[in-house]
């Protein structure tokens, strides 16, 4: 299904970047940690995450067509720079087989980021975090590779070939195409981070995810550099850094519209974790705890 080469990358990335359709036809783009998970003969890539943070599985949902890029070498066991965008159809069980996640997730998860915390405290604190997580698994539509980080020149495709054409331009939003958020803090804190990726719908209905670096500003939006398509459409945008183990976390998120490569931030979120292990799992646990009770008020878990 895809290349030797292509499964080094997604077998030793530890974090990529995921991206889903909202119902509006923009995309959002977040971080997840897939920790090597996938099944080559299958033609699946996974990821894990808890009912906690359940936003994205209401999307999914909604609109199961995703997309993961494999970008970033840090502190995991790829090497090289290839960029490696996956395509498809992704599912999750909101009750999801205990031993799957003992045998196969957890294993897995160690290798990445250690062993985890155990005890009468930990094993509390964290249940829901640890406990409830869901496997959210793709079922691999095609596979796009490019040599270099920077998505130079055409991708080597594995599976379905990909739309020649550009995707066609959206209707502006109702309420305006403009900027909605302080467009030069937005671009100060993404120039700041090493990774900005932005994310948009393709011809096909399946999100693309390409590398892009924040440039100068203007009334109309922040000037992005990178491999983008032309005319109007929405758009998500995501900067990010993280350390070993995931500690240390950073992200700023934006939907917003491109035209021409300027970018119109519409909205903003993100967050900076603690760079502190025992920390980061305290507030890992009181999220995924708080999350987890608003999931099952929702009718989500």
């Amino acid at each position: 299904m895809w290349s030797d080469q292509d499964d080094e990358v997604i077998a030793g990335d530890l974090t990529a970047a995921l991206a889903y359709v909202t119902p509006a036809g923009g995309v959002v783009v977040t971080p997840v940690a897939p920790v090597g998970l996938r099944d080559r003969q299958a033609g699946t890539v996974s990821f894990t995450t808890s009912l906690g943070f359940g936003r994205k599985l209401d999307r999914i949902k909604e609109n199961p067509r995703v997309a993961l890029a494999y970008h970033a070498r840090e502190h995991g066991f790829g090497s090289g720079q290839r960029f490696v965008l996956v395509q498809g159809t992704a599912s999750y069980d909101t009750e999801p087989d205990r031993r799957v996640l003992e045998e196969r997730v957890g294993p897995a998860s160690e290798r990445f980021m250690g062993a985890p915390r155990r005890g009468l405290f930990w094993d509390r604190w964290l249940s829901a975090y640890y406990g409830d997580r869901v496997v959210v698994s793709v079922s691999v539509e095609r596979v796009l590779s490019w040599p270099d980080l920077r998505c130079s020149g055409q991708p080597t495709v594995a599976g379905t070939p990909l739309e020649q054409r550009e995707p066609e331009p959206q209707s502006p939003p109702n309420n305006g195409p403009g900027p909605r958020v302080d467009v030069a803090h937005a671009a100060r804190r993404l120039a700041a981070l090493p990774h900005v990726l932005l994310g948009y719908v393709g011809a096909d209905g399946y999100p693309l995810i390409v590398p892009v670096r924040a440039g100068e500003t203007g009334p109309d939006g922040i000037q992005l550099e990178g491999p983008l398509p032309g005319g109007g459409r929405r758009a998500g945008l995501l900067g990010h850094r993280y350390g070993r183990q995931l500690v240390g976390l950073e992200t700023r998120q934006h939907t917003g519209w491109l035209l021409d490569g300027v970018y119109a931030p519409h909205t903003e979120s993100g967050f900076r974790a603690p760079a502190n292990k025992t920390l980061l799992l305290l507030a890992n646990g009181f999220m995924a705890r708080r999350g987890l009770r608003q999931a099952r008020a929702l009718g989500r878990a």
